[in-house]
């Protein structure tokens, strides 16, 4: 499962819970593939995602939050689509 959380530079509440929701996520799901993705290093990544706002937390190329979730939306949401897939 891969997820990617867009932020843009100079977002504190990005930078303050990007290491949280990281962790959360590799403790909800074994094999995460977590990537912080700055959106003016990516802009096309972006655009192609219909990203719009940020935060923005994409998994397996969905756009899934519009902001940042909570510990427990993001491990819920992991855990269901990591259930889906098997």
């Amino acid at each position: 499962m891969k997820v990617e959380m867009f932020y843009s530079p100079g977002c504190a509440a990005c930078e303050d819970r990007q290491a949280e929701l990281r962790a959360a996520a590799q403790e909800a799901v074994k094999d995460i593939e977590w990537r912080d993705v700055n959106v003016l290093d990516n802009l096309d990544a972006a655009v192609e995602l219909g990203v719009i706002t940020l935060p923005v937390i994409v998994i397996d190329g969905e756009v899934v939050f519009t902001s940042l979730p909570t510990r427990a939306q993001l491990c819920k949401a992991l855990t269901e689509r990591s259930g889906a897939r098997k």
